[in-house]
């Protein structure tokens, strides 16, 4: 069940913080974490060619999880233990929060959704694994900004860096705040967290289902 998030003290339209004094110390920032989902349930072993695979993306973007999946025991007790839950509006995201929290009310925020995959426009002969094109074009739409109607790299940056402000603002009342969404945008999100002074504490990686727990300097 999702229901809208309010946010005690902060603007979540800007996720605008005020730190009173240099005093302010981690015991009195809650903790962040950074989860992904669970593995998607769209079909990854057909080789494709650019058209194909763009076609491929979008059946992603609307699909859930993969059935028969458990959640990890320490992801729902994380999200017992947190105060504010906030999973991305794409399918796959919302069954893994749904998954985590146990019926447990949490908010949907679209400020989270992947950045986006537009692939290459190389030639129709060329037929590659999803992975493989997932790769090529994450690289080619950082290294060239080429990206057709969708959002770009520095817009996708921007927003990373909307959504640590939006975070440090729940963080900074001492909320402890569990964010399930994607795995590229969570580490662009993991990095504008560090550049605010936050560390990454717990490290798994970008697996399905893993977090990466993040504490106030």
């Amino acid at each position: 069940m999702a229901d809208a998030l309010t946010s005690q003290g902060s603007d979540p339209s800007t996720g605008a913080i005020t730190v009173s004094t240099a005093a302010e110390t981690s015991a009195r920032w809650g903790w962040v974490i950074l989860a992904r989902h669970g593995e998607p349930a769209q079909p990854r072993t057909s080789r494709m060619n650019a058209a194909e695979y763009r076609a491929w993306w979008a059946g992603y973007e609307v699909k859930g999880i993969k059935a028969g999946q458990t959640a990890p025991e320490r992801l729902k007790a994380v999200a017992r233990e947190a105060d504010v839950i906030i999973s991305s509006i794409r399918q796959r995201a919302i069954e893994t929060a749904e998954a985590v929290t146990e019926g447990r009310a949490y908010a949907q925020n679209p400020i989270f959704v992947e950045a986006p995959l537009p692939p290459p426009p190389w030639p129709a002969w060329l037929k590659l694994l999803p992975r493989t094109w997932g790769f090529l074009a994450r690289v080619h739409w950082v290294l060239t900004d080429r990206h057709g109607a969708a959002e770009t790299h520095r817009e996708a940056e921007q927003r990373a860096e909307e959504a640590a402000d939006l975070i440090c603002g729940m963080a900074a009342q001492g909320q402890k705040v569990l964010i399930v969404a994607h795995g590229y945008f969570n580490q662009r999100v993991g990095a504008a967290l560090t550049r605010r002074g936050w560390r990454c504490v717990e490290d798994p990686g970008f697996a399905y289902w893993s977090a990466r727990k993040f504490e106030r300097r």
